[in-house]
């Protein structure tokens, strides 16, 4: 029997399958999070295949009409089948939260390991100008640029991405600073290397590991404020299937009955959101080893 058919025999199965079940023991909730993550990433990816219908198509025979087994969701005022139009919301949550975070992360790093870096001036007016988008609350701060730059992805992907990006920049530099005064700077320095490289090639890579657990946490934090602009009329207009405009539309018939409009895109949401937040915590655990040691 050959080296590889024996590590691939050892008890428990593959390595990898071994490391998996590991790791779910080890994190339960973060192992959820992350199934839930990979099916709602399935669901944008083979949207056009496994929904049902036309998610815009209205159909003015079957208004309102309660979940069953022709349209297992119901159906909204428009007759349009509130299954297919949750499974393309999917689209549209991934499609403003990964740009949004990938803005930020664009942003705030470089930014981090400079100020954390350099100090002096160039710390405090950089630092100072990112202090100011974080003196207001996010989220009026963000519907009042949304209101003035109007309703569009890219509008509401610009100002998510840019509201967050202080929060990395804070996180990167905290993490800098604590490396400037190690060996590792040192070493880099008196090996004659230039400052770009020490920052974007020594510096940045140990920044990683909290950039990447917190990537995902603020995904979350996309998600619900780009379906709160929806939901308020101000980020992407019906009838594009879109959480927030769902819900929207599902509040105003719920007095009279019709809970499954807004039931089952706000199910979506708060799934997806606990999903992002547990993968992000279970990053954190995957990516420090103190915290895996702990457990």
């Amino acid at each position: 029997m050959s080296a590889t058919a024996t590590r691939l025999a050892l008890p428990g199965g593959p390595v990898p399958l071994r490391r998996a079940r590991a790791y779910a023991r080890r994190s339960p909730l973060a192992a959820v999070g992350l199934a839930l993550l990979a099916l709602f990433a399935l669901l944008a990816v083979l949207a056009p295949w496994i929904a049902p219908y036309d998610p815009v198509a209205a159909d003015p025979g079957a208004v309102l009409e309660p979940p069953s087994a022709i349209h297992w969701f119901g159906t909204d005022a428009n007759g349009m089948d509130v299954l297919s139009r949750v499974i393309y919301g999917t689209i549209y949550a991934f499609a403003i939260a990964l740009p949004a975070v990938a803005l930020a992360i664009a942003v705030g790093v470089p930014v981090g390991l400079i100020t954390g870096y350099l100090g002096g001036w160039t710390d405090e007016v950089l630092m100072r100008l990112f202090d100011a988008l974080r003196v207001f609350p996010s989220i009026i701060l963000a519907l009042a640029v949304v209101s003035a730059a109007g309703a569009s992805v890219t509008n509401v992907v610009l100002v998510l991405g840019l509201m967050d990006a202080p929060v990395f920049a804070r996180l990167v530099r905290s993490e800098v600073l604590a490396l400037r005064a190690g060996s590792l700077v040192e070493s880099s320095v008196a090996a004659g290397n230039p400052v770009w490289r020490i920052l974007f090639v020594h510096l940045m890579p140990n920044t990683l590991q909290g950039t990447l657990s917190q990537a995902a946490v603020r995904a979350s934090w996309a998600v619900r404020l780009s379906t709160t602009f929806a939901f308020l009329g101000l980020g992407i207009q019906p009838p594009t299937p879109e959480w927030g405009a769902m819900i929207r539309q599902g509040a105003e018939y719920m007095i009279s009955g019709q809970w499954w409009i807004g039931l089952f895109p706000g199910l979506a949401l708060i799934l997806l959101s606990l999903a992002l937040n547990m993968a992000g915590d279970g990053l954190a655990d995957l990516l420090d080893p103190r915290r895996r040691s702990a457990k």
